[in-house]
Parts: structure tokens; C-alpha cells; sequence
């Protein structure tokens, strides 16, 4: 009888000693468990938080080498900031903070709240921070990018007037992956080494959940957090196997459970919105139109 194959788990991270990493949202839940299983695999970690007091009370509680800056992915203002103060190689860039079904709100530069957060906050920074970045960047979706209309709705993404919670968290998600593939796209066509992949972490118990506009939703999703969800280590495994193995670039990487809902980490699939070249492309002109920050690593993508 065959040996049963053993599964992917924290302790088959390589040794990340004399190795950079930033950690967007890092001061709880999937940030910080990443933040926790860099740094004690030897990387210098970098919480990357909007609130540095809570970061600093956070990265206490790491063993290992870290550092906290201030960043608030929903003002461009602070994500320049960031990046203007960047002075030195970065070997990985995690794009984990989020926002999730929120009642609806705008960023400071007036976007809807998730949408400017989740997709374009990270898509600025990345691009801003992309001439350091040495070896990847790893963005982290969800399978609820499948959910509500399926689609970006390029007429309107700030959704007014047709806002709901669901909805606009689904299109932020597949936002993040239509990113992804279009960044690997003008990577390679630039003779880039670097990659960018993506992972999603199934259905892991943060407080992402506890944000819910509505409140028998957040009731809801507290019950499925104590008696379904798998906590937040096990959760960020896909992020940290999508930031550590050899991979191809745009993989996608998460559980490899019933559903992607909890599990090892594996390559799984994406919808087919998601893996929609023409789609990725023309969401990338609508992000550099938003946020003024463009491509300029090597030739211009076309």
C-alpha cells in the first residue's frame, strides 16, 4: 500500500534568515499569524499597520526580527508615504489587509470602502514599491470572489446606488486576482524574476467577519467561526506556501479541503471572471486612472 504523501505545514518553511518582508494588516488575525511564521523562519518582517500602537503591542509578541510603519491602504496619501520611505531591497510583499462586507463608506480619496482598500490600496502600493521587490508578491483573495453579480461592473466600481455589502467585497476579491494576472503578465514581459501569486485562505476564524453590515450576518458568521472555521495559522498557511515555494506565477494557492474551505495548501482553481486576460488588462488602466500610479518597471505593457 502506497505511503500516505504528508502534508504541507509551517514547519516546511525554508530558512528565511537575511530575508525582507512586508506584511500588509499584520497586526491581527491572517497578518499576523504570517507576520509570527516569517519571522520565526529568520525573515525580517515589516507590519505594515494603519494603527502603530496596536502593531508595536502586536510585533511584542513576535519572536524574531521586526519592525512596525504606519500604512492606511484607503488613503493614497499614506500609501505613498510608505513608499516613498522605502530605501532598500524587499524580498516578498504580502498583500493580506482587508476590508470585509462593511455598511457602505468611502475611502479619503473617495472610493467605495472595500474596492479601495482591498484592490486599489495594494495595487498603489505594489506599484510603487515594485522597483525593491527582488523576489515576489503574493496577494491575498478569497473564494467569495465567485459571489455576488461574478463580474467588476467597470460602469460604476464605487457601486453607487447599487451597493451591498456582498457584493462589493466579491468584486474587491476578484479584483485582487484579476491584479495578479495581469501583474504576472507585464512581469514577465518585462524579463522580470519576480512573480506575483495569489492565495486564498478557505474559511478562517478573524475578526474580518465581526464588520458585517448586517447583524444577523455577523451572528452568523460568529457561530460559523467557533463550530466550521479553522484558525488563523492554519489559515494563512496558503499565503506563506504561496510566499515560500516554487511555484509559477500567477498560481493560486488555498486549501485543499472540502471547498477550499479549510486544509493543506494546494494550487486551486478560480472562476472564470477571474482568469479573464481583456478583464485584468482593462482593470489595470481603470486602477492607474484611480490612483494615478502607473507601471514603470521596464518598457511599457501593452
Amino acid at each position: 500500500m502506497a505511503e500516505k504523501k504528508r502534508k504541507w505545514n509551517v514547519n516546511d518553511l525554508p530558512d528565511l534568515s537575511g530575508r525582507t518582508a512586508v506584511v500588509t494588516g499584520a497586526n491581527s488575525g491572517l497578518g499576523l499569524a504570517a507576520t509570527d511564521a516569517l519571522a520565526r523562519a529568520g525573515a525580517h518582517v515589516v507590519l505594515a499597520v494603519r494603527d502603530t500602537e496596536r502593531g508595536r503591542a502586536a510585533a511584542a509578541k513576535v519572536p524574531g526580527s521586526t519592525e512596525v510603519r504606519r500604512l492606511d491602504l484607503a488613503d493614497l496619501s499614506s500609501v505613498r508615504e510608505f513608499a516613498d520611505g522605502w530605501d532598500r531591497p524587499l524580498d516578498l510583499l504580502i498583500n493580506n489587509a482587508g476590508v470585509m462586507m462593511l455598511p457602505e463608506q468611502r475611502t479619503a480619496d473617495g472610493f467605495e470602502m472595500q474596492f479601495g482598500t482591498n484592490h486599489l490600496g495594494h495595487f498603489a502600493l505594489t506599484n510603487l514599491l515594485l522597483p525593491h521587490v527582488t523576489d515576489r508578491v503574493v496577494t491575498v483573495s478569497s473564494g467569495l470572489h465567485r459571489g455576488g453579480d461574478g463580474v467588476i461592473h467597470f460602469d460604476d466600481v464605487n457601486l453607487r446606488g447599487t451597493y451591498t455589502p456582498t457584493r462589493a467585497y466579491a468584486q474587491s476579491k476578484l479584483a485582487n486576482l484579476l491584479f495578479v494576472l495581469e501583474l504576472q503578465r507585464r512581469l514577465t514581459e518585462a524579463g522580470s524574476r519576480v512573480r506575483a501569486l495569489a492565495a486564498h485562505p478557505g474559511y478562517a476564524a478573524t475578526n474580518l467577519q465581526s464588520h458585517h453590515a448586517n447583524p444577523l450576518a455577523r451572528l452568523g458568521m460568529a457561530l460559523g467561526n467557533r463550530l466550521l472555521a479553522q484558525d488563523d495559522r492554519a489559515g494563512t498557511l496558503p499565503t506563506l506556501y504561496a510566499a515560500t515555494q516554487d511555484l509559477p506565477g500567477a498560481s493560486y494557492v488555498g486549501p485543499d479541503g472540502l471547498g477550499e474551505m479549510r486544509g493543506a495548501p494546494t494550487l486551486v482553481g478560480r472562476s472564470r471572471a477571474a482568469s479573464d486576460p481583456a478583464a485584468a488588462r482593462r482593470l489595470w488602466t481603470l486602477s492607474e486612472e484611480m490612483t494615478g500610479v502607473t507601471w514603470t518597471l521596464g518598457a511599457r505593457a501593452l
